[in-house]
């Protein structure tokens, strides 16, 4: 059976972890967790980049820091996951969805000013597939109406929008480790901060509500309790496995470009001749080769194919149902605008394995089990 996704792994975690153990020094804020944080701030050019329990905890601080209370509304795409509203419902705020774009499924940045009221108050693009949105008009839109950007870019490290590191591009922007990313800690994100005026807050909220991380500086004499926060900070022993595949990133990356290449030269016949449709990647954008989709022609096309590649010992997945749908995205949001695309789109597109480690023979092993399926 070829799996869906297998966990990146370079042969340095476990002696990272190794050296954590013996250091007696397990906790968070290590030396793992350090060098990671370094790695990410040089990487992407941000002010501050802190390591957090998961992206959705990222985007839970992000939410914070913004200052997002009960009765705002925050913008996004309905075609995301969950942690992207649940970020913004927990503190209050309606989750506002607007209409994606059908050639990168991210959110259509022509429906977004129509979106806003006068409770709006941030904008949260989610860069889906480690492509990036177009943040050049996202970010107009924000300065001219006065709102906080945090980017979703739990798919996109390593990805650029002309130049400039997704994550490094709003205000705010998040990263996720989880599994199933392209560099993983098991469960683990990252909060990006471009401006350092969040900083210092950012640290207390992450470290439990408490000024902790300016005594460990030597700011203050003691540390104690100023403000609300939560235990947003991860083990080193996470960041320990995470920065053996971060020393390797150059090399995971192209690998996984590879693969993604291979895919989109073999099955280009196949868009060619009007049986499916490939990821666009639009011009000023790098991506980092996150995901390999393909869209078939309808819902029930999608569910044949994906059958067919279970029978022949190959896992591929569908996601996501879009949240507007959902009872919670019901509850919590509303759809503003015309669901256009949203829907149709979600029912079409199918995940082909893709991950650091997958070979050659598997990779057209695939692909020629997807033109079977189509007869060609």
């Amino acid at each position: 059976m070829i799996n869906f996704n297998v966990p990146p792994y370079t042969g340095h975690e476990l002696e990272y972890i190794k050296e954590c153990v013996e250091a007696q020094k397990i906790c968070g804020d290590g030396k793992f967790t350090k060098k990671c944080n370094a790695w990410l701030e040089e990487k992407t050019g941000v002010s501050k980049c802190l390591l957090t329990t998961s992206c959705t905890h990222a985007t839970e601080m992000a939410a914070l820091l913004a200052d997002i209370k009960e009765g705002d509304e925050v913008i996004m795409p309905s075609y995301t996951f969950v942690s992207t509203a649940d970020a913004f419902v927990l503190r209050g705020a309606k989750a506002v969805f607007v209409d994606i774009r059908p050639d990168t499924m991210n959110i259509d940045e022509r429906k977004i000013e129509a979106a806003i009221t006068s409770k709006t108050r941030a904008i949260v693009p989610v860069h889906y597939a480690g492509v990036g949105c177009e943040m050049d008009t996202i970010m107009d839109i924000a300065e001219r109406k006065g709102l906080v950007v945090i980017e979703d870019a739990a798919q996109g490290i390593m990805s650029t929008y002309k130049g400039k590191a997704l994550g490094a591009i709003g205000d705010m922007g998040c990263f996720s480790f989880h599994e199933t990313k392209n560099y993983s800690m098991g469960e683990g994100g990252a909060l990006l901060m471009r401006d350092s005026k969040y900083v210092e807050e950012a640290e207390i909220i992450r470290e439990k509500g408490t000024d902790r991380s300016r005594f460990f500086r030597g700011q203050v004499d003691k540390y104690t309790w100023v403000n609300y926060g939560s235990s947003y900070l991860p083990s080193d022993m996470n960041a320990a496995y995470l920065y053996a595949q971060l020393e390797m990133a150059d090399e995971i990356n192209d690998a996984r470009k590879k693969i993604w290449n291979t895919y989109y030269r073999e099955l280009k016949p196949l868009e060619e001749a009007g049986l499916i449709t490939l990821p666009t990647i639009p011009e000023g954008c790098v991506h980092n080769a996150h995901m390999f989709y393909i869209k078939a022609k309808d819902f029930e096309e999608r569910t044949k194919l994906i059958s067919f590649l279970k029978a022949n010992d190959i896992l591929s997945v569908f996601h996501y149902i879009p949240l507007h749908s959902s009872p919670a995205g019901i509850k919590f949001g509303r759809f503003e605008g015309e669901d256009e695309y949203t829907t149709r789109e979600s029912e079409r597109l199918t995940r082909l394995p893709l991950y650091y480690g997958l070979t050659e023979e598997q990779n057209m092993y695939i692909i020629g089990k997807v033109k079977e399926f189509y007869k060609c």
